[in-house]
């Protein structure tokens, strides 16, 4: 037998995540954006923006995932200092473009880092989006019970 040493690769900073799953309808897509914030709050990270993309993945999937009798998923999590925010519908078909007619993911291609789609299982795809949590002084709205700042949110 040999006498070797394994490390462990265990993380240094602690894995959070939140998962929820909610009726396609635009009650679903509020609680949604209700229950995010919430849970940004008990994290004490930063609210906005990703409340607001929260709120676009939300009502996106149900405006154009929606599969009556299917719900869809709202999942969180962050990992060092990112926060990943993804939105997960049964309609797999339907991927998310950029369009002049919509301003959804306009807002979150704006307000996000980084964000894209992957396909899950059929008949699901899943939009994401990340966006870094480096704290803002100026912003006063950091989890906590903090106001809106004045001027913009970004």
């Amino acid at each position: 037998m040999s006498d070797v040493k394994q490390r462990s690769t265990e993380l240094t900073t602690p894995v959070r995540n939140f998962s929820l799953q909610l009726s396609p309808t635009p009650r679903g897509a509020r609680l949604a954006r209700l229950l995010a914030v919430e849970q940004l709050r008990s994290w004490e990270i930063p609210l906005d923006p990703a409340r607001q993309v929260v709120a676009e993945l939300s009502v996106n999937a149900v405006t154009h995932g929606r599969v009556p009798g299917r719900d869809f998923r709202l999942l969180l999590y962050v990992v060092a200092d990112t926060l990943r925010i993804e939105v997960t519908d049964t309609r797999g078909d339907r991927l998310p473009v950029l369009s002049e007619a919509g301003r959804g993911l306009r807002l979150v291609e704006a307000l996000a880092d980084r964000w894209g789609t992957t396909a899950g299982l059929p008949p699901r795809k899943t939009v994401w989006a990340e966006i870094g949590l480096v704290p803002d002084p100026k912003n006063l709205d950091f989890g906590g019970a903090g106001g809106f700042p004045e001027g913009t949110h970004r």
